[in-house]
């Protein structure tokens, strides 16, 4: 995965387990609430993850078929169509600075390939792909519910657990920032208020 799925999977983890810790009422919960939190936690970001790793998989899946979908449309077409599919299919920045002799080059060597599968195939690659999506939304969860593991005090519990999300959510942010060219600090900071607000949102609408 690049770094901006891992951060998305990460985000999505956290706002999941938050939905649960943060409708904990300190009043009203004892040891059984707690635990039903708990469980609840892990077996919702179990379920998501297995749901995101699938969706990886088809992800995967619809890329290559429009990769082979594009290939034999290249390999069919006329000479002008076939230019014009190749400088589609790329970049734009790349497109934009490639000569008709170079993507020509292009047409020959793709002409010169053997033909693709008729058919997509998921890669040993892809299901390993799958395998980390489901990894990190499920691992998000345990460092925000390991306070309620160890600490008796629901109170001081739940304020560890909510000072753990925040600092993930900050440093989620932060890497955003650092990948996508703005200012990390502040896209951290961001990330805490609109990470929060939906977790917010989220309780408010029964989530």
């Amino acid at each position: 995965m690049d770094p901006i799925n891992r951060v998305s999977e990460i985000l999505f983890g956290l706002i999941m387990v938050l939905t649960f810790t943060r409708s904990l009422s300190v009043a009203e919960s004892g040891s059984a609430e707690v635990r039903e939190m708990l469980l609840g936690a892990l077996g919702c970001n179990l379920i998501w993850g297995i749901i995101d790793g699938l969706f990886y998989l088809m992800g995967a899946l619809a890329e290559r078929g429009r990769g082979i979908q594009v290939f034999n449309a290249v390999r069919e077409a006329d000479p002008k169509s076939a230019l014009q599919l190749i400088a589609d299919a790329l970049p734009a920045p790349v497109a934009s600075i490639l000569k008709p002799a170079e993507l020509e080059s292009m047409r020959e060597r793709l002409k010169a390939l053997s033909a693709p599968p008729a058919l997509p195939r998921t890669t040993k690659d892809d299901w390993l792909g799958a395998l980390g999506v489901c990894l990190l939304v499920f691992l998000s969860t345990f460092p925000v519910v390991i306070p309620f593991l160890f600490l008796q005090d629901i109170t001081i519990a739940l304020g560890a657990s909510n000072a753990i999300a925040i600092v993930m959510l900050f440093f989620t942010g932060y890497i955003f920032g650092k990948i996508t060219g703005y200012r990390p600090v502040w896209v951290g900071i961001c990330m805490v208020i609109v990470g929060l607000a939906l977790v917010g949102a989220a309780i408010a609408l029964g989530g």
